[in-house]
C-alpha cells in the first residue's frame, strides 16, 4: 500500500493538539486494512519524522435511527504517532 493511501487526514481537534503540544503525539485518520507498521513507515516518509510509537484505535460511530429507518454508522480507524522529541511536524 502506497504512503498516500494510508493516511487519509490528520485530526485536528482540540485534545489532539494538546497532546501534539505537550506529548509530541499526532493523530490521523488511517486506512481501515493498514497495519502499524505501514503507518510508520508512511508517517516517516511524508512528514520526514522518526516515529517511537504508534497506537490504533477502530471506532464506530452509533447507530441511528429516522422515520424511513435505521442507518448505520460508519467505521473508521485512527492512529496515534508517537515522533521524537526533537523532531516537528506543521499541521497548520
Amino acid at each position: 500500500m502506497h504512503h498516500i493511501h494510508v493516511i487519509m487526514r490528520p485530526i485536528v481537534t482540540e485534545k489532539a493538539t494538546w497532546a501534539s503540544g505537550h506529548f509530541n503525539r499526532f493523530a490521523f485518520e488511517v486506512s481501515k486494512i493498514a497495519s502499524k507498521t505501514q503507518i510508520k513507515n508512511a508517517v516517516e516518509a511524508m512528514y520526514k519524522v522518526r516515529v517511537l510509537g504508534v497506537n490504533t484505535q477502530t471506532r464506530r460511530i452509533r447507530n441511528r435511527s429516522y422515520a424511513y429507518g435505521l442507518v448505520i454508522g460508519k467505521t473508521w480507524k485512527r492512529a496515534i504517532v508517537k515522533i521524537h522529541p526533537d523532531d516537528k511536524i506543521e499541521l497548520f
